[in-house]
């Protein structure tokens, strides 16, 4: 129940921080995916896929692919499958696998963004849930995170 209620903790914390930083900077940090993001890094923060190098890396490069997919072919329903299908075989290769993040070319292909989408909320708050992340794992837990970078 400890593990529970900590994990519990550390999502409210994380999301929180992204939510109150998107209100005081008026910009956007927070993305659907994050909350799965959570799940990983506070219920699980071991695993490969709950590693910062993971978290901030899958976020980006999916994204980034469905940006790239959705302008170089549009808003067609092959366009998101080849877009996701794309990301997780681009976070294979490079070793950036997080499971969240598969999600990411659907919400671009299902908002449509501006290309700033991949530093807000992308980027940015990924590196806020690895932040929060970070400080809350090393402050309640024995093992360290991260484990690796």
């Amino acid at each position: 129940m400890k593990a529970v209620a900590l994990a519990w903790l550390g999502g409210f914390l994380a999301i929180a921080a992204v939510a109150l930083l998107t209100d005081a900077l008026s910009v956007a940090l927070v993305l659907g995916s994050f909350g799965a993001t959570c799940v990983l890094v506070f219920g699980y923060p071991d695993v490969p896929f709950s590693q910062p190098r993971n978290v901030i890396g899958g976020h980006v490069l999916s994204s980034l692919t469905g940006l790239l997919v959705l302008t170089v072919f549009g808003a067609h329903w092959w366009a998101v499958a080849l877009a996701a299908g794309t990301a997780i075989a681009l976070m294979m290769l490079t070793r950036t696998v997080h499971p969240p993040a598969g999600s990411n070319p659907v919400i671009v292909f299902l908002t449509q963004p501006a290309w700033s989408f991949l530093l807000f909320p992308t980027f940015v708050g990924a590196l806020v849930v690895v932040a929060v992340a970070l400080v809350y794992n090393n402050a309640t837990r024995p093992a360290r995170y991260p484990k690796y970078w």
